[in-house]
Formats: structure tokens, sequence, C-alpha cells
């Protein structure tokens, strides 16, 4: 009878402490969007993504920013003139990839109207990249990229691609 005791006692202790027993909370699944015939998938926040709303005592904080994406690939200018002005240049602000050269134009267009000038880089990874600023200096780059973040939310997930 010990013997038992002992082995439910066991079983109970390990099986509490086991990952494959516990709860794991269901993530949504991404929401597909069709957009100018390229599909694009937003995926859900997760708990760490997602802002509170600032309560009284947390409204004077210091907002933190969202840390930059930075890639490094070779690519090629879709335009020679783009090509002559930016060659020595290492640091280029993504504010759109896309898998088709006519969607990464059309893009380019919108931008245009904003106010931006921007260019279209073709990647080694076969994505066209709409590149709105470039540096010779990173922390420039970061700069530029946080401010149009916060001049136009829009392009919250404007990137930097370094030049390989």
């Amino acid at each position: 009878m010990k013997k038992i005791m002992v082995a439910v006692l066991a079983l109970g202790i390990i099986s509490s402490g086991c990952k494959v027993f516990q709860k794991v909370p269901k993530e949504e699944p991404a929401e597909e969007v069709v957009q100018d015939n390229a599909k694009v998938f937003s995926v859900p926040k997760t708990k760490s993504e997602i802002r509170e709303e600032p309560t009284s005592d947390r409204m004077f904080e210091e907002e933190v920013e969202k840390p930059v994406r930075v890639q490094s690939e070779n690519f090629s200018f879709d335009q020679k003139e783009d090509q002559v002005k930016n060659e020595n240049k290492s640091f280029f602000v993504i504010i759109g990839s896309f898998s088709s050269n006519a969607n990464a134009n059309r893009y380019k267009q919108e931008l245009i109207s904003q106010g931006f000038t921007p260019i279209v880089l073709h990647s080694e990874t076969g994505y066209f990249r709409v590149c709105v600023n470039s540096f010779v200096n990173e922390a420039e780059a970061r700069k530029r990229v946080y401010q149009i973040r916060n001049e136009f939310p829009q392009y919250a997930d404007t990137w930097l691609l370094i030049k390989k």
C-alpha cells in the first residue's frame, strides 16, 4: 500500500512540473488580406507586443521605440540613375517589399504623392525593396527610420537594409 501511495505521489509531482501537461494559450490564426493580387498576412501580436493604455502614473514616462529591424543583403538598383546617386551609400531605409516589380513601382508612385523620393532595389532574395532614403552613416539611417515611424504611423514597419 505504501508503494502505491509513493508511486501516485511521485506521478503527481512529476506531472505538475512537466510542460506537457500544462495548458498553453492558443494563438489566433494569421489574418489574410489581399492587396493588389499579393497576399499579405497580419500576424497576431504576442502579449509582449501589446501595449497597454497609459495610466495616470505612467503618463509622463518616455515612450520606448520599437527596435529597428536590420537585414544585410546584396541588391541591384532598378534604375541606373538611382545607382549613380546611391552607389557610395550602405544603409537604406526600406518602407515596403514586394515580390512583383509592378507592385513595387505602383507603391513607389503612392509614396511620391506623399512627398517621399523612393527608389526600387532588386534584392538577391528576389524581392523588390522600396527605399525612401539612403545614408553613409548607420546612426543617421536609424534616426530617419524613427522619424518616419513617428510622422507616418502607417509606416511603423519601416526597417534598415545594409548593403553587403
